[in-house]
């Protein structure tokens, strides 16, 4: 039958034609899916894909001693941002504040070794005693790498290819807020996404990836700096950017045109900040907002799926919500890993908390999940492991030798932990 078909074809060369042109239809289809594919195994933003902070490397281990790391890179300065990654290259941000200077850096992934390091220099500004002169995680897609410095002078969002050449950088104007930056940039399809919420003259804005020209520009009120880094939605065959301020609301914003979706503005006027970064999980969102000392909040608001159906709350966690911590979904559970070391577990769909317990220890960073386990590092350097079950249970505790205030991120089956001046690996089978 091969060479009856075979045959058939010869006799025809413009079925011929035709099947060669379907080949390499398929051929390019199959290689425009593994690129996607490979785009979102990446790690390539604060918190991972779209900042949901979930991986299913299941070989890298629950606990570990200094004898297991498989290296451990000294970085130039402290800073609270976490690591991004892409293919065998790590970008992670660090200030040197004696001698003001702030690098971004890119790091072998299997070595540990530091490839190149982009340096510039800065003024020391106020700032609050918890943030960084390098609070803000870069970014980074198959082209570039984008890292945003916070300045009262010039905030500036710059673009460097994978070897360090520094591609265009676009001037984004002051940060005037005294607790200073800590936001974080995101690449959208064809955009790189900011927040640039502070005191005043605050906007939110999509630059042209490959050129750091404007797309579109919201302006914002700006009366409070929240410091919330954007994710993504799906909606009617489109993509749509979240975003979050404790006074703006939650909304969902057209990634190609800017326009408003939808709203809702759940966290009310009092003192509070949105620090905690937004979360998706089909048409549901969850958001947070509050003060550590007041009144903190996660809301979960349905924003249905662009039938016309009104964006409303559907409940809220109160009760030992987080404030800095981005919550956590997996499955159909919610798990809330608070500030002062409390873990809440709630259903999904209905808020219904399933088990709350302490685990003990300050906590700026958000959790994150690695197959059925939830790592996260406290401020004196613990690494905090805890099972993704409906009963509580600490599956290990793992100390660094130094404190941190930075999101674990995952990497080529290797866990990739930043503390105040180092970079450390651990690798799975």
């Amino acid at each position: 039958m091969k060479y009856r078909n075979c045959l058939f074809v010869a006799r025809f060369p413009e079925l011929r034609i035709h099947l060669h042109r379907f080949v390499v239809f398929v051929v390019l289809a199959a290689l425009v899916a593994d690129t996607k594919a490979d785009e979102t195994e990446q790690w390539s933003r604060f918190r991972g894909p779209n900042g949901c902070g979930v991986t299913n490397d299941h070989g890298i281990p629950a606990q570990w001693s200094e004898n297991d790391y498989a290296w451990v890179a000294d970085l130039p300065g402290v800073g609270n941002s976490s690591p991004v990654a892409w293919n065998d290259r790590v970008f992670v941000t660090a200030a040197d504040e004696k001698n003001e200077t702030r690098s971004l850096l890119c790091i072998d992934l299997q070595t540990g070794k530091e490839r190149w390091r982009a340096e510039t220099g800065f003024k020391s500004y106020k700032k609050h005693k918890n943030n960084s002169f390098a609070s803000a995680t870069p970014t980074v897609d198959a082209d570039h790498v984008y890292q945003l410095w916070h300045s009262k002078k010039a905030t500036t969002l710059v673009a460097y290819d994978h070897d360090g050449g520094e591609q265009w950088r676009t001037e984004l104007g002051p940060y005037l807020h005294g607790q200073g930056g800590a936001t974080s940039p995101i690449v959208a399809g064809g955009y790189v996404v900011v927040a640039h919420d502070h005191k005043s003259d605050s906007f939110l804005i999509a630059l042209d990836r490959k050129s750091g020209k404007q797309n579109w520009k919201i302006s914002r009120e700006g009366k409070r700096a929240c410091y919330s880094t954007p994710c993504l939605r799906e909606a009617g065959g489109k993509t749509e950017v979240v975003f979050v301020h404790c006074y703006e609301g939650v909304i969902g914003v057209d990634l190609e045109t800017g326009q408003l979706n939808w709203k809702v503005d759940p966290f009310g006027r009092e003192s509070q900040r949105a620090l905690a970064s937004p979360v998706v999980s089909g048409n549901l969102v969850l958001a947070g907002s509050g003060a550590i000392a007041g009144d903190r909040q996660v809301v979960a608001i349905d924003v249905g799926n662009g039938n016309g159906k009104r964006a409303a709350e559907v409940y809220r966690v109160v009760r030992q919500a987080p404030h800095v911590p981005t919550p956590l979904i997996l499955n159909d559970r919610v798990y809330l890993w608070n500030d002062g070391g409390i873990c809440t577990c709630c259903e999904l769909s209905s808020g219904e908390v399933v088990w709350q317990k302490r685990v003990g220890g300050s906590y700026f960073s958000s959790p994150i999940a690695i197959g059925e386990r939830i790592f996260s590092i406290d401020t004196a350097g613990e690494v905090v492991v805890l099972a993704a079950e409906d009963s509580f249970r600490v599956i290990a505790r793992n100390p660094m030798g130094q404190g941190s205030r930075a999101t674990l991120a995952v990497a080529g089956k290797t866990l990739l932990i930043r503390t105040e001046g180092k970079l450390f690996a651990v690798r799975g089978e």
